[in-house]
């Protein structure tokens, strides 16, 4: 072994002199290799005589070879005299920002940053990697305003804290609300900041602090898209954006900017219109679409440009939800019934008007609960008070009328205009509504029974005609007997006129009363039919024209005989003489009422007279015994006895 080290001892050393090169280098010539993925951080533990010595006070890092941490970093090479004893110097790997992400940087050295601000203004320093210059500049310690963005970066981490953060995305149809963390105080009387340009969207932070930017809610806002924003210096909220629907206007009421004149003129007293880009009622509205509208300080008050409808109803409510408040309304007639009824109303905000409307209201449902409920609701309450529910109900048209007219001139003192207005359903009182049904079926009836009645007639005119055409047989057979009944009497007249004239009136009198009863049959036949709607009433009616008819019948034909007797008897009279027509009437009635003038049995006395009375009872009572069936007594006359 001690003959192998001595003859190879030169190998042996040459390779501890391969292994430990770097050691033996950094002892022999103070040599420090930075890899090309590194950065040297170097530390000085003491200075030598004639270099400076101490750091000045509030310092950290070094820059003009105080011993400390030393601003300047070693980049990948080789370095000489950095002696073991005087420096160490630890390897620093790249400080690396991702895509999408940006470095947010602390410092923890430099000047002091001044009061009322919280971020370290910006200096050159190439993107952090020159501590030193970073410091000489004027480099403020703390957050920074300026950020780095996706890299590989060689940073000093004695004196740079770097912190990953993502970058700031807006989606489309949004919106980014912007607050500033620092910058000038808002002024008196404002909400937001003022208006600045050149900043890159607050991308260059520095542009807006050197503007005069506001800390606070900021006016601008930022679109769709990928920004680098520094979270120390803007917060983000992501909002939708303003959309404006077909068929309405956007009318803008800003809180911000500077007070602007009237535009209205004296005659609206309800509030200030001024023109775009003034505190107050934009004059202007906006058209439909999508607007990238700060809602902190502006407010978009739609207002539909179409046709309103408006339902003063409990079960029904349009779309737009205006009147969903609304109500069916309750009115109270002059004859003290509550009913109630529905209500539409058409309504119309002119685009140029809906400003005024806005300004007057602040927005369309005030204009609803404040001016169109009480005006229709007083309308009809008004309205019922002055008339009973059945007139209100009668008079329907006109009363929609005059509301749509009133209502018309009240809305156009607010700058809307009326297009119609509809009386719904109108609901009565229960019991009101049953009296009104009761009548109107009551006259349905009515109607209906006319009609039947109608129809009965013509019933009874057809059955009347058909009995008259079935009695046309009797008719003519009656005319044929009338005919004969007058030649017979024509020529008994010519026998005696006396006769004739008798016999005529009694054909007569049959004839009419042949005619009378055909006639009663009619009646009779029209009774009937009439008895189906009123057959009580008229039964009775046709039994009591009967029954005159009848009695007018034999009156008449008493009298015709009457008269037809007395003219044959004054006939009689002329051609007889009064006494022998005295003795012919006579005798004509002794012959019709059978009286035997002569006696069967003669009873009678003697011939000399002598019988008395008992002999002829006894006679009498003899002839009844031998003949029954003429005890009813013949006319019995006694004779004296003849000798």
């Amino acid at each position: 072994m001690g003959e192998f080290l001595a003859n190879y001892w030169w190998v042996i050393l040459l390779i501890v002199s391969l292994v430990l090169y770097k050691i033996i280098l950094r002892f022999l010539f103070g040599m420090v290799i930075v890899p090309e993925d590194k950065i040297g951080l170097v530390t000085k533990k003491f200075v030598l005589f004639g270099e400076n010595k101490e750091l000045p006070d509030g310092r950290i890092l070094a820059t003009k070879g105080e011993a400390g941490f030393q601003a300047k970093t070693l980049a990948p090479g080789l370095y000489f005299w950095m002696w073991v004893w005087q420096y160490d110097v630890t390897m620093e790997g790249f400080t690396i920002i991702p895509e999408g992400k940006i470095g947010l940087v602390l410092a923890k050295d430099g000047a002091e940053i001044p009061t009322g601000n919280i971020l370290g203004k910006r200096v050159e320093c190439d993107n952090f990697q020159d501590a030193e210059k970073f410091l000489n500049n004027g480099g403020q310690r703390g957050r920074q305003t300026v950020y780095v963005t996706a890299g590989s970066y060689r940073i000093n981490t004695f004196i740079f804290q770097v912190s990953v953060t993502d970058m700031i995305r807006i989606q489309e149809s949004m919106v980014g609300i912007v607050t500033t963390l620092d910058g000038m105080p808002i002024e008196a009387g404002q909400i937001a900041g003022k208006l600045v340009d050149g900043h890159n969207n607050f991308q260059d932070f520095d542009a807006f602090l050197q503007q005069g930017g506001n800390r606070g809610l900021q006016p601008q806002v930022i679109l769709a898209g990928s920004y680098n924003l520094n979270p120390w210096a803007v917060q983000m909220e992501e909002i939708p954006m303003t959309e404006i629907p077909i068929g309405y206007v956007g009318v803008v009421i800003s809180y911000i900017g500077q007070e602007g004149s009237d535009l209205t003129g004296s005659e609206f007293k309800h509030g200030n219109i001024v023109e775009k880009g003034f505190k107050g009622v934009w004059l202007e509205p906006l058209g439909p679409g999508k607007y990238p509208i700060n809602k902190y300080i502006m407010k978009v008050e739609l207002v539909p440009t179409t046709n309103l409808v408006l339902n003063w109803a409990a079960a029904r409510s349009e779309a737009h939800n205006l009147d969903k408040n609304l109500s069916t309304i309750t009115v109270r007639s002059k004859d003290g019934f509550p009913f109630n009824l529905d209500v539409a109303q058409i309504i119309h905000v002119p685009t140029t008007e809906a400003p005024k409307v806005i300004a007057r209201f602040g927005n369309m449902v005030n204009l609803v609960s404040q001016v169109l409920e009480p005006t229709i609701g007083n309308y009809f309450r008004n309205s019922a008070q002055d008339s009973d529910v059945i007139a209100f109900l009668s008079t329907r048209k006109e009363r929609q009328e005059s509301a749509k007219g009133h209502i018309k001139k009240v809305l156009d003192e607010y700058n809307v205009n009326a297009v119609d207005t509809l009386i719904g359903d109108i609901v009565p009182p229960e019991s009101l509504m049953k009296t009104l049904t009761d009548r109107k079926i009551a006259e349905e009836q009515k109607v209906t029974y006319n009609t039947q009645k109608q129809a009965q007639e013509t019933r009874q005119g057809m059955e009347k005609e058909t009995a008259i055409a079935d009695m046309q047989k009797d008719i003519v057979k009656a005319q044929q007997s009338v005919e004969i009944a007058e030649r017979t009497a024509n020529a008994t007249v010519k026998k005696s006129e006396g006769d004739a004239a008798s016999v005529k009136l009694a054909v007569s009198a049959e004839a009419e009363a042949t005619k009378l009863r055909a006639f009663a049959e009619a009646e009779a036949t029209k009774a009937r039919a009439q008895a189906e709607s009123e057959a009580i009433k008229l039964k009775a009616a046709a039994q009591a024209e009967q029954i005159a008819l009848t009695g007018d019948a034999e009156a008449g034909k008493i009298l015709a005989v009457g008269k037809s007797t007395a003219e044959a008897y004054e006939l009689a009279v002329k051609a007889l003489g009064g006494e022998n027509f005295t003795r012919y009437k006579i005798t004509e009635e002794l012959s019709k009422g059978n009286i035997k003038l002569i006696p069967d049995v003669l009873i009678g006395g003697n011939n000399n007279g002598s019988g008395n009375a008992m002999d002829g009872l006894l006679g009498l009572k003899l002839m009844e015994m031998m003949n029954p069936e003429k005890k009813d007594n013949p006319i019995t006359e006694t004779k004296p006895n003849e000798e």
